[in-house]
């Protein structure tokens, strides 16, 4: 490819895009404690907060969803069920093993194989099991924002889950 340029949305970039497994086994590592730094948040949050609890569902939701198609199974709830607190600490129990367990049989090399899947809307695609699960871990970050977002406009303490304070171990 000498003289071409290779963008980020490029095909040749997505094709050669890699990331080791030790990064996934981090970024994994952080959404289980993010997803329960969050759930202590809420639980102690003042009050009733409908719209923090159905984002969060939403980000354990999208979790499971996600591992259950890398590995040909199928979900047990929606995308965006409604879920109480207790409901959702077991569904992310259940994600955090379920990726541990994912994750410790990956390699460099299977995280590279293809997997084909159905979307909520029934749509079918193809996509990398690395881009898959690059998207589950941003797609958490994304909403978890949103939740500390919500929880403060309600009266609440939202806690701040970023990488940077996980990968410290202490918080700011």
């Amino acid at each position: 490819m000498q003289g071409s340029i290779v963008t980020l949305h490029s095909p040749e970039h997505r094709a050669h895009a890699t990331m080791s497994l030790p990064l996934i086994r981090s970024l994994f590592a952080h959404m289980a404690w993010a997803d329960a730094q969050l759930l202590q948040a809420l639980r102690a949050a003042p009050g009733d907060d409908p719209l923090s609890i159905e984002r969060y569902a939403h980000v354990l939701a999208a979790e499971h969803i996600w591992i259950t198609r890398i590995e040909g199974r199928d979900p047990r709830v929606g995308v965006w069920p409604e879920l109480s607190l207790e409901e959702c600490a077991v569904l992310a129990d259940e994600n955090t093993r379920d990726y541990q367990r994912f994750i410790d049989l990956e390699t460099d090399a299977t995280l590279q194989r293809a997997v084909t899947y159905t979307n909520s809307s029934g749509a079918t695609f193809t996509g990398r099991v690395l881009d898959i699960l690059l998207h589950v871990a941003m797609h958490g970050a994304y909403h978890r924002g949103q939740v500390a977002l919500t929880m403060r406009r309600s009266g609440g303490s939202p806690v701040s889950t970023d990488y940077i304070l996980w990968s410290r171990g202490r918080p700011a």
